[in-house]
């Protein structure tokens, strides 16, 4: 799939400054304050806003669906869009949960299972999303139509996930056993 090279840095500058904000640690330090939720929620809205419209930008290109096509297609993709925006939540939620564990360095053999077989559910929760609505637009546009859009999304959400790994802070190394 080829990206405009303008659209790239724009994308990445967004994911990563959305992410940033969740891992800065003033941010945390401040997250007592009413208006810092809010703000950072207004950012990620943001960002989501920007990356929705540049994965439909892309969509638009990839795909180039007829009018009964995009017709059937598109309320789909905004009810996609919308249960992808949740599972979305949780995986934030997430990472600021870890971020705040290691800062405060107050993360034991139990707490890293928990984040681990959350953190599974979530990337299984997206690939069920996938299944989902792989099967409902294969129905209701075609099955090549579907794995057109599967492809898309893939990519898109490796960019995504490769921006996010990049800004995570790092797990750090195992206790030695004695």
């Amino acid at each position: 799939m080829k990206h405009s090279n303008r659209m790239r840095p724009i994308l990445a500058g967004l994911l990563l400054a959305a992410v940033g904000v969740s891992f800065d640690p003033s941010a945390r330090a401040q997250a007592s304050a009413p208006a810092v939720p809010d703000d950072l929620r207004a950012v990620i809205e943001m960002m989501r806003s920007d990356v929705n419209s540049f994965k439909i930008q892309t969509i638009n290109q990839a795909m180039a669906l007829t009018g009964p096509e995009a017709e059937a297609f598109w309320p789909l993709y905004r009810q996609y869009e919308k249960e992808l925006a949740a599972v979305g939540d949780r995986k934030l939620a997430l990472i600021r949960e870890f971020a705040a564990l290691r800062a405060a360095g107050s993360i034991d053999q139990k707490t890293w299972d928990d984040l681990a077989r959350r953190w599974l559910k979530n990337v299984q929760d997206r690939l069920g999303l996938w299944k989902t609505y792989q099967k409902k637009i294969g129905k209701a546009v075609s099955p090549m139509r579907a794995a057109q859009f599967l492809q898309v999304e893939h990519q898109m959400a490796l960019f995504i996930d490769l921006n996010i790994a990049s800004e995570m802070p790092a797990l750090g190394s195992a206790p030695t056993r004695k």
